[in-house]
C-alpha cells in the first residue's frame, strides 16, 4: 500500500513537470527474490525512482530499459536469472538464486485507463480490489499486452479489455474469486494465444486505532505511518488528543470511550491499542470491542491487568467467550527486550504485522521452509474456457 501511494504521488509531480514515466512490476517470481510479484518501481526519463523491484540490484539495468520503454512506447518483458552468466557480465549479480519476470510499461496520461490511474482508482476508496495484468512468458519479444483492469469489491470493472472476449469473461470470473479469497494468483491462459495472467489481490492499509495519546504513543503512531497504515488517535485529555501532537494522524479525537465507535470506521483490516494508562477508559475500551471480533486489539501493561479487565466483564454478566478473547494480545507486542517509547512502538507493529499475515514472528533463521511462499511459481494452466488443464 505505501509503495502504491508513493508511485501515485512521484506519478503526479512527473505530470506536472511534464516527464514521461514507465511503471516496472515484478509479474513472477521462481526461486528466492528480494521481492516479491506485485513489488513496483515508477521511473521518470531523467532517472528519478520510486518504490522498488529488487534490493538494489536490478534497478540500474531496468532504468536502463524503462527509458527504451518510454522511448519506444512499448511494453516490455525483462528476466534476470541468476543463473544467466549474461546477467553476471551486467554487473546485476541477484545473489537470491531466483528468475525474476519484470514488466516494463511507458505510461500514457491521455489514455483514460494507464496503470497508474487504476492505482489512483484503488486507493480513493478503503476496498480491496484486484488488478489483473496479461503478459506472454513464451513470446518475450513481442509487445505485451501488460495491466488490462482493475475490479473492485463491487465487481464493478475499470480499464482495458482482454485480447478476446473468452478470456475477458474467464478474467472476470477469476478476479471474482481473488476478490474472495485475498489471494493473489497467477495462470496460464491457452486460447487464440498463450497469456500468463498476474491476478493481484490489493488490499486496503491497516487501519490503527490507538487509543491513547501519551507520549509513548508519539512513535507507534510516527512508525505505522511509515508503513502507509491509516492511523486514529483517541484519548478523553483533550490538551493530549491533539493535532499538533499527531501531525502524522489521519484522525485525532477527544471522546468518552462509549463513544469512540461511532467516530471510527471498522473493517477487517482495523486492529486496536489500548495505552490511555488509564485503568477504567481501557476498562471500557474494551467492553465495547469485546463483541466485534476484530482482528487485533493490543493492552498495553501486564498480562494481569487484562486478566482483571476480562474478570470484571464477566463479573458485570457479560458473556465473554474464547472466540471473542482470541485476537486480545495483553501485554502487547512480540518479546524484544523493548524498554523505551520507540522499542515499544517497533514491538506493536511487529505483532500488528505478524497477525494480519498469519505469521509467528520468531527468526527467519529458523524456518524450515522458504521465507516467501512459493505457490506462485506454479503456475496453473486455464483454458479459453475457465477450466483449469491438468
Amino acid at each position: 500500500m505505501k509503495e502504491i501511494q508513493d508511485i501515485v504521488s512521484a506519478f503526479d509531480v512527473a505530470q506536472q513537470e511534464g516527464k514521461q514515466t514507465a511503471l516496472a512490476t515484478v509479474v513472477h517470481v521462481q526461486g528466492s527474490s528480494y521481492r516479491r510479484p506485485g513489488a513496483r518501481m515508477l521511473v521518470t526519463e531523467d532517472g528519478q525512482l520510486t518504490g522498488a523491484i529488487s534490493g538494489g540490484c536490478l534497478e540500474g539495468d531496468a532504468l536502463r530499459k524503462a527509458r527504451l520503454v518510454m522511448a519506444q512506447q512499448r511494453a516490455m518483458l525483462v528476466t534476470y536469472d541468476t543463473t544467466d552468466e549474461d546477467d553476471a557480465k551486467l554487473g546485476v549479480g541477484l545473489g537470491c538464486n531466483g528468475v525474476i519476470q519484470i514488466l516494463i510499461e511507458p505510461i500514457d496520461s491521455d489514455a483514460p485507463s494507464h496503470p497508474i490511474q487504476l492505482l489512483k482508482s484503488y486507493l480513493q476508496r478503503r476496498q480491496s480490489a484486484v488488478l489483473v495484468t496479461l503478459f506472454s512468458l513464451e513470446h518475450k519479444k513481442t509487445t505485451q499486452v501488460g495491466t488490462c483492469f482493475l475490479m473492485d469489491e463491487q465487481g464493478q470493472v475499470m480499464g482495458r479489455t482482454a485480447p478476446d472476449s473468452g478470456l475477458q469473461t474467464t478474467l472476470v470470473s477469476e478476479a471474482r474469486q481473488v476478490l474472495q479469497s485475498g489471494m493473489s494468483r497467477i495462470a496460464m491462459y491457452t486460447g487464440a494465444q498463450q497469456l500468463t495472467g498476474f491476478l493481484e489481490a490489493l488490499l486496503p492499509a491497516v487501519s490503527l486505532v490507538v487509543v491513547g495519546a501519551g507520549n509513548d504513543a508519539i512513535p507507534l503512531v510516527q512508525m505505522a505511518t511509515v508503513l502507509g497504515w491509516q492511523c486514529t488517535v483517541v484519548d478523553g485529555r483533550a490538551n493530549y488528543a491533539t493535532a499538533a501532537r499527531f501531525p502524522e494522524a489521519a484522525q485525532v479525537l477527544v471522546s468518552k470511550p462509549e463513544q469512540v465507535l461511532t467516530q471510527v470506521s471498522i473493517d477487517k483490516r482495523t486492529a486496536f491499542v489500548l495505552m490511555t494508562h488509564n485503568y477504567n477508559y481501557d476498562l471500557a475500551m474494551l467492553r465495547q470491542l469485546l463483541p466485534l471480533q476484530l482482528p487485533y486489539v493490543g493492552t498495553l501493561g501486564p498480562k494481569k491487568k487484562l486478566d482483571r479487565m476480562l474478570e470484571e466483564l464477566k463479573e458485570e454478566g457479560m458473556n465473554v467467550t474464547n472466540a471473542q478473547q482470541e485476537p486480545i494480545h495483553g501485554p502487547t507486542g512480540l518479546d524484544i527486550g523493548a524498554e523505551t517509547a520507540e522499542e515499544i512502538a517497533l514491538s506493536i507493529l511487529a505483532e500488528i504485522k505478524a497477525v494480519f499475515t498469519g505469521k509467528e514472528g520468531g527468526p527467519l533463521r529458523d524456518r524450515k521452509d522458504v521465507i516467501h511462499s512459493r505457490v506462485q511459481d506454479n503456475i496453473s494452466a486455464v483454458n479459453g474456457m475457465g477450466q483449469v488443464s491438468v
